[in-house]
């Protein structure tokens, strides 16, 4: 029971958690990385997609010198994408999910946290305007901030991650109970070696 409780744990790890994060870092094609803050200041880029880019997923990467990030859900970056006067992605970033942040180098102490800001599903051709700010949360010692576009991205299925937490849960669960009431097992006569037949000891 023991080791079946562990295949279920590893599935509800590899539905909730890998395939979610593969999706997102792997799948399609990178369009670019565009360094949007910088020293103090945000600036906004843009970038030209064309319709064979869709879906496009908007990714952040947040530069800190800090080990995690506790926000306490509050924004910390905002980011809007607007194409020919019209806003097509608004989301606010809370990098609250960044567990295992990036080193930037062994010599430094900043970490890479990257938090989703949504997918534009249709890409009209043309030029699309990305503008980061700021949010209401200021005391996060923020280096640099890099947008990164993937284009052709596969799309997440919704039950994947409820799930796998819920595979994550059985399988916890029931390894415990099985740790705990599970017993130890009947000890084997033929285990013991054969007394002795001659001798001290012997059974004559």
């Amino acid at each position: 029971m023991r080791f079946l409780f562990v295949l279920i744990l590893l599935a509800g790890i590899a539905i909730g958690l890998v395939y979610p994060w593969a999706m997102t870092n792997f799948s399609g094609h990178e369009v670019g990385s565009y360094r949007v803050y910088e020293q103090g200041r945000f600036k906004p880029v843009t970038v030209a997609l064309s319709s064979s880019d869709a879906p496009v997923r908007v990714l952040v990467d947040l530069t800190a010198r800090a080990e995690r990030i506790v926000s306490q859900q509050r924004t910390i970056l905002t980011l809007t994408a607007a194409t020919g006067g019209k806003t097509v992605l608004a989301s606010t970033l809370q990098f609250n999910h960044s567990d295992n942040p990036r080193q930037v180098s062994p010599q430094l102490p900043d970490k890479i946290f990257r938090d989703e800001a949504g997918v534009i599903a249709t890409v009209s051709p043309g030029s699309y305007l990305f503008t980061v700010g700021p949010g209401d949360a200021d005391d996060i010692p923020m280096r640099a901030v890099d947008l990164v576009l993937r284009a052709g991205t596969g799309e997440i299925d919704g039950r994947a991650r409820p799930v796998g937490y819920g595979l994550i849960a059985v399988g916890l669960i029931g390894f415990l109970l099985s740790l705990r009431f599970g017993g130890s097992r009947p000890e084997n006569p033929n285990s013991k070696p054969p007394p002795p037949r001659w001798g001290r000891g012997s059974s004559k």
